[in-house]
């Protein structure tokens, strides 16, 4: 009776995620929940629901490889995809979330996927002359428009940007919008989705700048729950298969994306920097 005791009193010590393989649970239920953006050529959701872009597609040929056939993915907005996934709401983010300290003490990427730099949405001509971040927080009548929660809105603040003269944006077809109809100076996003951007818009009357200097070049992973680096790393093991055989370059590289610069680092050193 007192064995017994101690073996209920064991597994009851034991966390209940260390009791549950979480890859198993997905194999099982047959498909993997993701948080994305609507951020081509990140994320993209068409009209039929099909969910694409280059992060879904780097996820789901690795869930694949890993017994899971099926995305289900919901559209979050940067600064709410990290409680979402902690919160068990979604098993992963695949949705261009750039790794930073804070983001790495949060979650558990994988291995670096998609890697890009940051770029401004201006008026033909760049007519305000915006060449960094603090070209705009020096401008006393300049309002910049970032996503919140997002990378951008956190470099603005940090170069000076004040808070009353940041524009939250949601998506960026307002964002768009916005700067066509005069009512933010710029607006920021990494170079490739802002160029998807302004292609699909067909405006002439627009410009991407690129790169923000002084703007870090960033790289993201997929996401896990800090509990589930057992799946992450099970994630990592066939991401690197693909990289390895070229199909990871078949995947990334019609998106623009370049697959050598996500080989050429590694999650340590990009959580490692400042």
């Amino acid at each position: 009776m007192m064995k017994k005791c101690l073996i209920a009193a064991a597994l009851l010590a034991v966390p209940l995620p260390a009791l549950a393989d979480k890859l198993e649970d997905l194999q099982k239920q047959g498909y993997v929940r993701i948080a994305i953006g609507n951020e081509p050529p990140y994320t993209a959701v068409a009209s039929d629901g099909k969910v694409s872009g280059a992060a879904p597609d780097v996820a789901r040929a690795v869930f694949e490889k890993l017994g899971i056939k099926d995305l289900e993915a919901s559209i979050a907005e940067y600064g709410a995809m990290i409680p979402s996934l902690q919160a068990g709401r979604v098993d992963a983010i695949t949705a261009g979330l750039f790794m930073k300290p804070e983001r790495c003490n949060a979650v558990a990427y994988s291995e670096p996927i998609l890697c890009d730099a940051e770029a401004l949405l201006v008026p033909k001509g760049n007519p305000k002359g915006f060449n960094s971040y603090a070209d705009i927080a020096n401008d006393a009548s300049a309002r910049l428009g970032a996503p919140g929660g997002g990378t951008e809105e956190k470099l603005a603040l940090d170069a000076g940007v004040p808070r009353d003269r940041l524009v939250v944006v949601p998506d960026p077809q307002s964002g768009l919008k916005m700067v066509q109809d005069g009512r933010i100076d710029a607006y920021s996003l990494p170079v490739l989705s802002l160029n998807d951007l302004l292609a699909k818009s067909g405006d002439a009357n627009l410009e991407v700048f690129a790169p923000v200097e002084g703007a870090p070049v960033y790289c993201d992973g997929a996401a896990f729950n800090k509990k589930d680096t057992a799946l992450r790393d099970a994630f990592d093991v066939e991401l690197a298969k693909l990289k390895e055989s070229g199909e990871f370059a078949a995947i990334v590289e019609p998106y623009g994306f370049s697959a050598a610069a996500a080989m050429s680092t590694t999650r340590d050193a990009l959580c490692a920097a400042q």
